[in-house]
This record gives structure tokens, C-alpha cells and sequence, in this order.
């Protein structure tokens, strides 16, 4: 396993990072949790990316209770804030008093004094943007959480954030990026790397599209995400017929590498400098093993050339967030 320095921080994270977004938070059982994240420290992952809206505090409760055995300079943990918590649809947000009310939840549910890295899990519009920045200032200043990042910012709200607190006010971005969703390298990526910010990427192997185990016309595997009734909707956005056929182009492209499916698009999303870390999850301990072999892996020239030739026109492939920059999406004072 490689690491890498996160943005301005003194944090080495491992190329792998091991998630908890559609498994720990409920869609696997708890002897099956603590299996994949011994799985992790035996693999050399250090990095366990979780959030509080995660199964409303079943992922961090889960790992609480497993990482609290291990030393805490043994791991690096981080967990997120915004979301959802309760029926309550006023229990999210990015307010001072969310904030500060959520980091003590997620501590207590983490059996931790501190998070290594907390992290703006979306924008809050509906909140003035000082108001945010200063409360997980405090989270900071109050040895709550020792960095900040964010998670699928748009480059406008990035922009505003360092105006106001400076470059040095958060350490890392977390976007949606792999194969079949490029759209950060366009204008996602030159600003953070501007302003000395890493990336931990989520979603690297697609939801699973880009394991292979999905052929197009054929029946969904049993045991996958997919048919999991529960995660249909997240996978529908991802499941066309075209992101499908472009991963069958892959296929050959990994095998002539020498490499799984899972290897070629983790070193593919690691072959960024910008990145510190891609983000897997997983359900059972061999997929962790299996995912942390890619660390290291670099791709030759061919093989990329070859990459980009197999996906062609793929469906979400070098879109930008611009459109997303709407009047308003910015609230400030």
C-alpha cells in the first residue's frame, strides 16, 4: 500500500480509502463490517471515510465500536456533516448550530475525542457561507477535528470559501470521480490544485459498474448492489445501456494489462497527482484485498490511450459543473 500526503496537512493517507456510504450504514451486518475493516488495516489502509447521515449514525456507530479498539494514531478517520437526521426536515444543514450540535453526535457515536477530517458533505444554500466557514472553524479551533474538507462543491463555492478564510481553510474536496464521471477534471481539479487541496474521490469504480460484473441484456447478478432493491436508485443513474457496453470495451483493455477490472480503474482515477486517496466500499473481506492491490499500479501510456479509445463518447464523460453554477447557489451576507 502507497500513501499520500492530504493537501496542506500532515496526514498520509493510503491510495485506498475504505467507505461506509451504502454498506456499514446498514446494507451489511455488523460481523460482516468489522471483517472488511480488519481487512483494511491487514491490506495497509489507514483511511476510513464515513458521514453522520450515514443510516442516521448506524456507520459511524459501527465503526465506532470496531476502530475504538485500535490506537487512534493507528487510522485517520473522517466523517462528514449536512445531512438529514431525523424526520425533522430542519436536522440538516450547514448552520453553526447543526454543526456544532452534529460533530458532538458524531463523536459520541465514533467512541473518539477527534475526527481527523471533517467535512461539509454538501453546499448549504440556505445558509450565509461566513456563518458555515466560521463554526467549522470552531470545530477546529475547539480540537473537535483536526482539518476541513468538502464534498461536491461546485468550483463557484470553492472560489467564495477561499476568498473569504484563505487557501489554507480546508485541506481536501471529496467529488464523484472514475471512468464513466470525468467531470471534475475540468474545473474541479485546476482550482484545488491551485490552492494546495487534495482530492479523496468517492464512487471510483462507479457503484460497481466498473468491476464488469454487470453484461448488458443479462440478468443482475444476485448478490450485487444493483439487485439490492434498496439501492436501485443510486445505480439507475449509473446503469445505462451505453455506460455498459463501455465497460465491455474495458475489458480487454485490463486484460492485456495484466490487471482485474477493479485494478485498472483505481489506477486509473490514481494516476491523478491531485488525488490522495480513491474511496472503496466493500462487503466482504476479499473485495478489500482485491481493491487495495491496485495501490501502486501504474498504467502504461498504451494502456491509457487504450482506455480513452474503449470508452469512447461514454455517458458522463468530460461533462463540467458549470451548469450547476445557478444564479443563487451561493447564499451570502
Amino acid at each position: 500500500m502507497r500513501y499520500r500526503k492530504l493537501g496542506s496537512s500532515d496526514l498520509e493517507v493510503s491510495e485506498i480509502a475504505l467507505g461506509s456510504w451504502l454498506t456499514y450504514s446498514g446494507g451489511v451486518e455488523f460481523d460482516q463490517t468489522e471483517a472488511c475493516t480488519e481487512a483494511a488495516f491487514e491490506a495497509g489502509i489507514n483511511f476510513f471515510d464515513t458521514a453522520n447521515v450515514y443510516g442516521r449514525g448506524a456507520a459511524e456507530e459501527a465503526w465506532g465500536k470496531i476502530l475504538s479498539k485500535r490506537p487512534r494514531d493507528s487510522y485517520v478517520l473522517a466523517t462528514k456533516v449536512w445531512g438529514q437526521m431525523s424526520d425533522d426536515p430542519a436536522e440538516k444543514g450547514l448552520s453553526a448550530d447543526q454543526i456544532g450540535k452534529q460533530i458532538d453526535a458524531s463523536l459520541r457515536r465514533l467512541q473518539t475525542d477527534y475526527v481527523d477530517l471533517y467535512q461539509a458533505h454538501r453546499f448549504d444554500t440556505g445558509v450565509p457561507i461566513e456563518e458555515t466557514i466560521e463554526a467549522l472553524q470552531q470545530v477546529v479551533e475547539s480540537g473537535k477535528a483536526r482539518y476541513l474538507g468538502f464534498s461536491e462543491w461546485t468550483p463557484e463555492q470553492i472560489q467564495a470559501a477561499i476568498d473569504i478564510a484563505g487557501p489554507d481553510l480546508f485541506v481536501s474536496s471529496q467529488p464523484q470521480y472514475s471512468m464513466l464521471w470525468q467531470a471534475p477534471e475540468a474545473e474541479v481539479f485546476p482550482l484545488t490544485q491551485e490552492n494546495g487541496l487534495s482530492h479523496i474521490v468517492w464512487s471510483p469504480l462507479a457503484q460497481g459498474l466498473l468491476t464488469g460484473k454487470y453484461r448488458p441484456g443479462e440478468p443482475l447478478p444476485a448478490d450485487s448492489r444493483a439487485a439490492n432493491e434498496s439501492m436501485n436508485e443510486s445505480m439507475s443513474v449509473v446503469m445505462s445501456d451505453e455506460a455498459l457496453q463501455a465497460v465491455q470495451r474495458l475489458l480487454p483493455v485490463a486484460e492485456d494489462a495484466g490487471l482485474t477490472m477493479p485494478e485498472l480503474a483505481l489506477a486509473w482515477v490514481l494516476r491523478r497527482t491531485e488525488l490522495a486517496s480513491a474511496i472503496i466500499g466493500a462487503s466482504r473481506p476479499e473485495q478489500v484485498h482485491a481493491n487495495a492491490a491496485a495501490s501502486g499500479v501504474e498504467l502504461s501510456r498504451s494502456t491509457l490511450d487504450a482506455v480513452d479509445e474503449a470508452l469512447g463518447d461514454a455517458p458522463m464523460k468530460g461533462q463540467t459543473l458549470a451548469p450547476l453554477a445557478k444564479e443563487g447557489v451561493l447564499h451570502r451576507e
